[in-house]
C-alpha cells in the first residue's frame, strides 16, 4: 500500500491505499471514519472536509422544502449526507442531498444506494467548484442521474442539470434568487429559491 496525497478544497490529506486510478468500492470501506468525507469516480479518491454552518443549513431547508413534503405525499425517499451512493463509475460519492421516487426503491438496500437516483443536489463551497460542475457533473451525466441541482450560495442561484444526452448534459436551467423552482420528478411541489438561504446566523462560505 502506498501513501497518496492530494488536495481537495485547497487542504493537503495522506490517505493509505492503492495509486489513483485504482482505488475500488472495498477500499473505500475500510477507509477510517475520521470525519471527512471520501469519495471515488472512475477510480479517483477525493476527500472533502467538514462543510460550514451556511453550507449545512442551505441543505437542510433544502430538505424541508423539498425532501419532507415528498416523503409526507408518500412521493420518494430523500436523505442527506453522509451517505453512499454507488452509480456506473463512482464506488461511491456521498452527495449532499439524494432523492429516490418510491417506484425505484429496491436500490435502497445494504446500508446504501446500489444505483441512480432521481435526484441528487450538491452546495458549493469555495474549493469545490469545478469538483461539483466538472469532475461529478461528467460523472453523473455518463451514469445517466436525470437530475443534478447544484446551489450556489455565493449567486444565490440555483443551477439544474436534466436529461444527460450521450453522456453529457446540456446546458443547466438557472433559477434566480426570486424564481420558483420546480423538479421533474416530484412536479407537484416548488419552492422559491431565496428561502434557502434565509435565516442563517453564519452566511459564511
Amino acid at each position: 500500500m502506498s501513501e497518496l496525497v492530494f488536495p481537495i478544497y485547497a487542504h493537503v490529506h495522506t490517505v493509505k491505499g492503492p495509486p489513483q486510478g485504482k482505488w475500488t468500492t472495498a477500499d473505500w470501506e475500510a477507509l477510517p471514519d475520521d470525519g471527512n468525507r471520501y469519495e471515488i469516480i472512475d477510480g479517483e479518491l477525493y476527500m472533502s472536509t467538514a462543510p460550514s454552518y451556511f453550507h449545512q443549513t442551505i441543505i437542510l431547508r433544502f430538505y424541508r422544502l423539498l425532501g419532507i413534503p415528498a416523503e409526507d405525499q408518500g412521493l420518494a425517499y430523500a436523505n442527506i449526507a453522509p451517505i453512499g451512493v454507488f452509480m456506473p463509475g463512482i464506488t461511491p460519492v456521498q452527495p449532499d442531498f439524494v432523492l429516490v421516487m418510491h417506484e425505484h426503491a429496491d436500490i435502497i438496500y445494504d446500508r446504501r444506494i446500489w444505483g441512480v437516483p432521481d435526484l441528487i443536489v450538491e452546495v458549493l463551497s469555495p474549493g469545490s467548484r469545478d469538483y461539483d460542475e466538472d469532475v461529478k457533473l461528467k460523472a453523473y451525466a455518463r451514469a445517466g442521474l436525470p437530475e443534478y441541482a447544484v446551489i450556489d450560495p455565493e449567486m444565490r442561484q440555483l443551477r439544474l442539470y436534466q436529461t444527460p444526452q450521450d453522456g453529457t448534459y446540456p446546458a443547466p436551467i438557472s433559477f434566480e434568487e426570486t424564481d420558483n423552482v420546480t423538479f421533474t420528478c416530484l412536479p407537484t411541489i416548488s419552492f422559491i429559491v431565496g428561502k434557502l438561504f434565509e435565516g442563517s446566523p453564519d452566511t459564511t462560505l
